[in-house]
């Protein structure tokens, strides 16, 4: 550890120009986030004083294939992105205590890590969530005071809180355990402490992508032992990017539509005696289907459509990719969000139906690209962004042109971090 005032110098002396241009990909991005770690390091010790510090940062994650397949153990395409949380951490004891941005989290106490019903959908709870089960596994834990920033935009889509859940795992894992804790397992706990103290039935996508880094293919058929590979594509020898567009439209109040995906899905799984859609064979499925909808109901029968042709497209898109055929990549893109729209129906809450602002940016969005790229919902749905795959040549119109709906910048062009939740600065 490094005294927080030596570390503000030493980036100052542009020591970690060359950790910086690894983290965040752009070069651009240099002096934005030389600003971006000083600000906050001066933000820490205004809260906590000129301590002995460590700095983390975990991404946010970008879903490219597989809407909500990962809850019926399905599989997943995502990518890490470089937006991300950094932690100005320093030790304590007893207790772990959090300033997030201008969010004061109460200080959790480690000596406590019982389930409490008024955290439900805190971030106390999943802090707390965190602890209880690093405990569980037997791992250590410990206090620690942080100040943390984030430029993963909330409600984007693009996991602001698994990033959170997996930082203070990280956090956890450099102070208390020499970094030795999987990325999988630090992605497991955190799903844990999302279902279990936050109160929200997540699948595993989210904190593993952000957890492991690069792009990567998830096959989640045994949770416990989910296969990870990472898929070694750059995105910019196809002269495409990603952009992602927020439509400025809250996740409040939305959490029963989320858990309504998984509630469903199970529905028509529960029918062949089976707790994931992933073990219903889908010859079974269509040969029963008449009695599935009497069993369940319609929706329920069109999500588990969408979930076996979802799986089935994950699989195309990776084998794209690695025959470097974009043209069919994007085509499989394509594809996924027009199930997603027709079959899912994650695109507008059914108890706001006057609230439908990720439709109008597919609508725009086509409109605008025409054949220049593809657009599809992104992440968890109901609201947050859209996803486009752009050709490089058209960012900046399309850029231009989507702005003028949602407002300047709405539109984020990413590019995809090869590193997951990790130690930058010790």
């Amino acid at each position: 550890m490094k005294k927080a005032s030596l570390v503000i110098e030493e980036i100052k002396e542009n020591k970690y120009c060359d950790v910086f241009k690894d983290v965040y990909v752009d070069e651009d991005l240099l002096g934005y986030q030389t600003k971006r770690y000083i600000q906050a390091i001066e933000k820490f010790i205004s809260l906590y004083g000129d301590q002995e510090i460590e700095i983390y940062s975990t991404p946010g994650r970008s879903e490219v294939c597989g809407n909500h397949t990962d809850h019926q153990h399905g599989e997943v395409l995502a990518a890490a992105i470089n937006l991300d949380i950094i932690a100005i951490v320093a030790l304590a004891d007893k207790q772990i205590k959090v300033l997030s941005d201008d969010y004061d989290i109460e200080a959790v106490m480690i000596d406590d890590l019982d389930k409490k019903d008024k955290e439900v959908e805190t971030s106390e709870g999943l802090i707390r969530g965190v602890c209880a089960r690093y405990q569980q596994l037997g791992y250590q834990i410990g206090g620690f005071n942080a100040y943390m920033t984030s430029d993963v935009l909330q409600g984007s889509g693009l996991s602001s809180s698994a990033a959170f859940e997996v930082i203070v795992g990280t956090i956890l894992s450099g102070l208390y355990n020499d970094m030795r804790v999987n990325p999988v397992t630090i992605a497991q706990v955190g799903q844990y402490s999302e279902n279990v103290y936050f109160g929200k039935p997540c699948g595993l996508m989210d904190q593993c992508a952000c957890s492991v880094g690069s792009l990567i293919h998830i096959d989640f058929k045994d949770n416990d032992h989910p296969v990870v590979n990472k898929i070694e594509v750059d995105f910019p020898e196809f002269k495409h990017s990603l952009c992602i567009v927020d439509v400025h439209a809250s996740h409040a109040d939305l959490t029963n539509d989320y858990a309504s995906i998984p509630y469903e899905m199970k529905q028509v799984a529960h029918f062949f005696g089976k707790e994931f859609l992933r073990d219903v064979c889908e010859k079974d499925f269509y040969e029963k289907l008449p009695e599935i909808r009497t069993a369940t109901n319609d929706r329920a029968v069109l999500r588990a459509i969408h979930l076996f042709e979802e799986n089935k497209r994950v699989e195309k898109a990776v084998k794209a990719l690695n025959d470097e055929d974009f043209e069919t990549f994007k085509g499989i893109i394509k594809a996924s969000g027009e199930s997603s729209f027709k079959y899912l129906q994650n695109i507008y809450s059914n108890n706001y139906t006057d609230r439908q602002a990720v439709s109008i940016a597919l609508a725009l969005s086509e409109d605008i690209l025409q054949d220049h790229g593809v657009c599809r919902v992104h992440g968890g749905g109901f609201a947050g962004t859209i996803q486009a795959f752009v050709a490089d040549d058209y960012v900046e119109t399309y850029k231009q042109e989507i702005e003028k709906y949602f407002g300047s910048g709405s539109c984020h062009v990413l590019k995809v971090r090869k590193y997951g939740g990790m130690k930058i600065i010790a």
